[in-house]
C-alpha cells in the first residue's frame, strides 16, 4: 500500500476546502439548515458542477469522474471539516453504487449521469431505521428487515400485466404495459428523503413462500409518495418519514434478483459509505479539536492561557491521537474498498470499514465532548458552535451505530473469534465477546 496521495487527489482536497472555507462558516451552515431543504441549493449546484463532487467515484463511461472511494473519501473529509449539509452521501456514497451493482442498462443510463452532473439526488430508504443492518455494518443483512410477514415494514406487491390499470384509485394507464409494482409501507429516518428526487426503496415481497428483498425504484412524483422532513438534533444531517401508499415503483435491475445479490450489493455499497462516513466523522473531528485549540490559546485564567497548564495538553494530546488514528484507518477503509472494487482481494478485507467507521465516530464523540468541555460555560449554551459538532457525533452514532456493535459486526466478519462449535464462522459469541472487550 502507497500511503502517499497523488497530485490529483491533493488538488481535490486543496480545492474544495477553500471553496468550503468562503461559503460554509458556521453562519452559513446555521442559515441553509433551516431553509425547507435542509441545505443550500447553489452551494450544492457549484459542488456538483463545477468540482463535479457526486461523480467523483462513478465511471467515465457515466459521466463520472472515474475516480474510486478513495477521492469520495477525501470530499468527505473536506464536508466533514464544516459540517457541510448536502445530499452528498445519500447521493454519492448510498445510491449511485446500488444504481451501478444493481440497476439495468437503461436505468443505469438514464440515473448516473444526471446524479454525477447534480441534477438529480437519490437516496437510500430503509424501514424501521435499520439503515446500518441493511448495509451490513452492525450484523447480517439477511433476514425479514424490510418488513419480512404480511404487515410491517415495506412490501411490495406485483401487478399483473393484465391489468388495465393500477390499483384501486389509480389511473388506467398508470404502469408500464409489461406490469409493475406497487408499494405500501413507511420508512423514518431516510437521509435527505424530503428532496431527494429518486428513491431507492429496500421492500419485502413473495409473502411467506418465496419472501425476500428487493430494491426499487420510486420518481419523486408518483401519486400516493408523501415526504415529511422530521426534526433532528442534528439539522446539518437532513432525515425524513417517507409513507408511500400503494406507490407505483420499478423494480431496480432488469429482473428479480435473489435475494442473496441484493444483499451483496448492500454490504458492497455499505463497505464504500462507512469509508466516505468515516473520513467525514474524521474531518468533523479534527475541526472540532482545530477549534478548542485555537480557544485554550487565548482564553486565559489565572493571569495565563489556559492552553498552558499541562492537565489541558494531555486531554488535548490524548485527542490528537485519537483523530490521527481515526484518519489513518478511514484512508484505510477507503484504500480497501476501491481495492475490492477493481477485483484486488488483497485489499478487500472484511471488517476494515465498519472498524474505521467506529473508530472515527468514537473520536468525533470524543472531541466533541472535551470541546464542550474546554469551552467553558460558553461551550455550554446550545447557540455556541462546539454544539453543531457534538450533535453530528451524538446523531450519526444513533443513525450508523452504536459503535461496539460495529465493532462486533467487524470481529465477526473478521473471523477473530471463535463459534460455538469450535469454527470461525460467525455467530452470536464473535459479538459477546467483541461487546465485552469494548464494554471493558
Amino acid at each position: 500500500m502507497d500511503a502517499a496521495f497523488t497530485e490529483e487527489q491533493d488538488e481535490i482536497r486543496r480545492t474544495l476546502r477553500e471553496l468550503l472555507h468562503k461559503r460554509c462558516g458556521p453562519d452559513d451552515v446555521k442559515s441553509a439548515v433551516r431553509t425547507p431543504p435542509g441545505y443550500d441549493q447553489a452551494l450544492w449546484r457549484q459542488l456538483a458542477g463545477q468540482l463535479g463532487l457526486p461523480g467523483l467515484a462513478l465511471p467515465a463511461a457515466y459521466g463520472g469522474a472515474d475516480c474510486g472511494p478513495t477521492e469520495l473519501a477525501l470530499a468527505c473529509e473536506e464536508t466533514g471539516r464544516v459540517l457541510l449539509p448536502s445530499p452528498l452521501i445519500a447521493t454519492a456514497a448510498l445510491a449511485a453504487p446500488l444504481i451501478l451493482a444493481l440497476g439495468s442498462g437503461p436505468q443505469r443510463a438514464e440515473l448516473l449521469p444526471a446524479l454525477a452532473a447534480g441534477e438529480l439526488t437519490a437516496t437510500l430508504a430503509v424501514p424501521g431505521g435499520r439503515l446500518a443492518t441493511a448495509l451490513a455494518l452492525t450484523g447480517p443483512n439477511a433476514g425479514d428487515w424490510a418488513g419480512g410477514g404480511r404487515a410491517g415494514g415495506i412490501q411490495a406487491r406485483a401487478v399483473s400485466p393484465q391489468r388495465d390499470g393500477g390499483a384501486p384509485g389509480s389511473s388506467p394507464g398508470e404502469l408500464p404495459a409489461k406490469g409493475g409494482w406497487r408499494l405500501y409501507g413507511e420508512a423514518a429516518q431516510v437521509l435527505d428523503g424530503h428532496t431527494a428526487d429518486v428513491l431507492l426503496v429496500a421492500a419485502h415481497t413473495g409473502g411467506f413462500a418465496r419472501s425476500r428483498t428487493l430494491i426499487f425504484l420510486v420518481r419523486a412524483d408518483a401519486p400516493g409518495l408523501v415526504r415529511t422532513r422530521q426534526t433532528a438534533m442534528d439539522e446539518t444531517r437532513p432525515q425524513a418519514r417517507i409513507e408511500l401508499r400503494d406507490v407505483a415503483a420499478e423494480l431496480l435491475g432488469e429482473r428479480e434478483s435473489d435475494e442473496a445479490a441484493v444483499a451483496d450489493a448492500l454490504a458492497a455499497a455499505g463497505t464504500e459509505a462507512a469509508a466516505a462516513l468515516a473520513a467525514e466523522a474524521v474531518g468533523a473531528a479534527d475541526a472540532a479539536l482545530a477549534r478548542t485549540v485555537e480557544y485554550v490559546g487565548t482564553r486565559e485564567q489565572f493571569g495565563r492561557p489556559i492552553g498552558s497548564f499541562q492537565a489541558v495538553q494531555h486531554r488535548l494530546a490524548d485527542l490528537y491521537v485519537a483523530v490521527q488514528a481515526a484518519r489513518s484507518a478511514a484512508y484505510y477503509a477507503a484504500w480497501s474498498a476501491g481495492g475490492a472494487r477493481t477485483g484486488d482481494r488483497r485489499a478487500a478485507e472484511p471488517g476494515v470499514a465498519g472498524l474505521a467507521l467506529a473508530q472515527a465516530l468514537e473520536a468525533l464523540r470524543k472531541v466533541a465532548a472535551e470541546a464542550v468541555q474546554l469551552h467553558g460555560g460558553i461551550g455550554f449554551t446550545w447557540e455556541h458552535d462546539a454544539h453543531l459538532y457534538f450533535k453530528r457525533a451524538a446523531c450519526d452514532e444513533l443513525l450508523l451505530g452504536p459503535v461496539h456493535r460495529l465493532r462486533a459486526r467487524a470481529a465477526e466478519e473478521a473471523g477473530l473469534f471463535a463459534a460455538r462449535d469450535g469454527g470461525t464462522a460467525p455467530g452470536p459469541v464473535a459479538a459477546d465477546v467483541a461487546r465485552e472487550a469494548v464494554d471493558a
